[in-house]
Parts: structure tokens; C-alpha cells; sequence
């Protein structure tokens, strides 16, 4: 099972091969892209989602709106892993549970 990107987008932490999601956010949200997650101050599923599309576009899109809402040079996506705690491959989650 490939985890959805508003799973991935959402998930507030892992257990095992198992994502817990928050439900409230992933329905209000789900559908908005990286960039919008990022102007509505949604950075960690902005970042989330933009490192789950694997666009290079979109990840530097990403970095800029964080740099400019931050006062700072846009950081490193890995700088940002260890910022978010985002380490999970999605491809190894095979259940997903909402909270």
C-alpha cells in the first residue's frame, strides 16, 4: 500500500509501519497545494506535501515562501527533515489511522 499524499501530508506521527493522521486538518486542507498549505502558515504539510510530489519546482517554490514568511535564506530540505521530524517513507506505512 502506497500511503495517499493527504495521509503523508497530515500524518502528526508513526507507529510501527502504522501513520496517525489528523482528520479535522486532512478534510480542510487536503486538496490545497504545497504553495497554498505554505501561505495559509501550514509549513510542516507544506513541506510534507511538496517532499511527497518529488517536484523539484514545487520544493523550491516551497523553500522561497518559507524563507520569505521566515525573514531568512530558504533552509535545505534536510535541514527541514530534522526541523519537522520528517523521516517516514510513505511507501513502508500499510495502515493509516485517523485521529
Amino acid at each position: 500500500m502506497t500511503m495517499k499524499r493527504a495521509d503523508f501530508v497530515f500524518a502528526i506521527g508513526f507507529q510501527g509501519n502504522a501513520a496517525i493522521v489528523d482528520r479535522r486538518s486532512r478534510a480542510k486542507y487536503g486538496k490545497l497545494s504545497s504553495a497554498e498549505l505554505a501561505r495559509e502558515g501550514l509549513f510542516k504539510p507544506a513541506f510534507c506535501s511538496a517532499l511527497y510530489s518529488g517536484d523539484e519546482e514545487e520544493m523550491t517554490e516551497f523553500l522561497g515562501i518559507y524563507g520569505q514568511a521566515h525573514g531568512t535564506e530558504p533552509p535545505t530540505v534536510d535541514q527541514l527533515k530534522r526541523v519537522y521530524g520528517v523521516y517516514s517513507d510513505p511507501e513502508s506505512i500499510t495502515r493509516v489511522e485517523t485521529i
